[in-house]
């Protein structure tokens, strides 16, 4: 496997550093799913009909566009320009929207980055994980879009800028409260008057919704704030309360990369018998499912106040294990056991070891498809910061078997595990060490389980990528999945 050069993270002023953590996402994408390769780095966009090169692997950089028979620059607006009419040459149709997100993607690259200056590094190495991603998804146009509102109506609560805040509480009307599973942690956050039960909310949602009815006629009260803080992880609309050792999800009237981010009511509906079929797929094991166990919310306002409860970490990681955020130890963060790893293959060898074999097992003996993505993936490593466990969340995400066909079950599972999971942290380890190949070890783990799915996977000449550009500037459905072939680097 070549080596990838690896990019530091930018230099120069904000403005400057923000064009180039805007621009390596929305690069990743255009040369994935639109571009022609020509020659090392360089690429033709078919559309405009124009060369475009970038320096660097997995993050692409300095993108460059070939003009009067040179070279020249492109900064992140007139790089997003060129995409758009790329976009609109090549698929016929135009799309307002996505630019101005990949716009404020940027800007809140710049907000976030001017703010990480400004505060203080958080201790605790499974926080700095889950707050570390400054890029984020590498392969969205717009992945740190924030709804196009002004920064102040949002900064307080990002986790890039390393936010802590206590959820806002609410009562609300006994006769008007909808729960399914077990929400009785939610009553212990404060306390309602008679009548009422305590419902939390997310602050930034109490501004982005029109209550003003149900307070006025009484379905709702506010009743303050939590008495103690929670950060927001990577999720942004989850947060962790660590004094009550308990997640909390909530809905948000924002689209963040492809979906405004609401617990859908079809999504709730399913919760219970989803985590509980993903539960049973987790006895017994070192491997955890966070489980989702249930929600909370109002009929009068099912989806924009619903809160979901999920595990805390307590009691769920083995002795002395320590449980980082997988996107993080891609995107980099103080502490991350990627930089001082001297052993990179028994490194890896532990990480497969503990990542892909419930994954699999979950498929094979429940049918049980994980949304196991760098986002829903936490790895739990020991002192010398070697992988020991893994740990899985997000019901939502998960499809089972047979609500979807067994193909389409195995393909998101091969694209959320393989292409978005293990295809970054591999290419994060091979920069950090030259020469490495990590693929001969990942073909061997895949290799050790008697799926029949597993020989057509290590001799497929390709995997199912994503195309994230493609469905949001087409407008398509932010649950829709569209798949382009990718070269395997398993098929040996």
């Amino acid at each position: 496997m070549d080596r990838v050069e690896l990019i530091p993270p930018p230099e120069g002023d904000d403005a400057v550093r923000a064009d180039a953590y805007a621009a390596a996402p929305l690069l990743n994408c255009l040369l994935r799913e639109v571009a022609e390769p020509v020659a090392p780095g360089v690429h033709r966009l078919p559309g405009v009909d124009r060369l475009i090169r970038v320096r660097g692997g997995r993050r692409p950089a300095g993108p460059e566009v070939r003009a009067h028979g040179r070279w020249r620059h492109l900064g992140h607006t007139e790089l997003v320009k060129l995409v758009s009419e790329e976009l609109r040459r090549h698929t016929g149709l135009s799309n307002h929207e996505l630019p101005a997100e990949m716009i404020d993607s940027r800007d809140a690259v710049a907000a976030i980055l001017a703010a990480r200056a400004r505060s203080a590094v958080p201790e605790d190495p499974y926080r700095r994980s889950e707050q570390s991603l400054i890029t984020g998804h590498p392969y969205h146009p717009a992945p740190k879009a924030r709804g196009g509102g002004p920064v102040g109506a949002w900064l307080p609560y990002a986790p890039e800028a390393h936010a802590s805040f206590p959820p806002a509480l609410l009562g609300v009307r006994e006769d008007t409260l909808v729960e399914e599973g077990d929400t009785s942690a939610l009553d212990a956050l404060g306390q309602a008057p008679p009548g009422y039960r305590l419902l939390p909310a997310h602050p930034w949602q109490l501004d982005l919704v029109d209550l003003a009815e149900p307070f006025a006629d009484g379905r709702l009260i506010r009743l303050g704030t939590a008495g103690s803080d929670a950060w927001p992880t990577a999720a942004i609309r989850t947060l962790y309360a660590p004094e009550r050792d308990l997640f909390l999800k909530f809905s948000l009237d924002v689209r963040i990369t492809n979906d405004i981010r609401r617990l859908w009511r079809h999504d709730l509906l399913r919760l219970r018998r989803t985590d509980e079929a993903v539960a049973r797929a987790f006895v017994p094991g070192p491997a955890v499912w966070l489980s989702d166990r249930g929600y909370r919310t109002a009929d009068f306002a099912f989806e924009e106040l619903a809160v979901l409860v999920r595990d805390g970490l307590h009691g769920r990681l083995l002795p002395g294990a320590t449980p980082l955020l997988a996107a993080g130890l891609v995107e980099g963060f103080d502490g991350n056991p990627l930089d001082a790893t001297g052993d990179p293959a028994a490194w890896w060898e532990a990480y497969l070891g503990v990542v892909v074999p419930p994954a699999l097992a979950a498929f094979a003996d429940h049918g049980v498809v994980l949304e196991a993505h760098l986002q829903n993936t936490l790895v739990a490593v020991d002192g010398g910061g070697l992988p020991v466990q893994a740990l899985f969340r997000d019901a939502e995400g998960v499809k089972l078997l047979p609500e979807v066909s067994r193909a389409a079950g195995w393909e998101r599972l091969v694209y959320c595990l393989v292409v978005n999971h293990l295809t970054e942290v591999a290419g994060a380890l091979a920069e950090r060490h030259t020469g490495f190949d990590p693929w001969p070890a990942a073909r061997r783990a895949f290799a050790r389980h008697d799926l029949p799915e597993i020989a057509g996977l290590l001799t497929s000449p390709t995997l199912p990528g994503k195309t994230n550009l493609l469905l949001r500037w087409t407008g398509a459905d932010g649950a829709d999945a569209r798949y382009l072939p990718l070269p395997n680097p398993l098929a040996g």
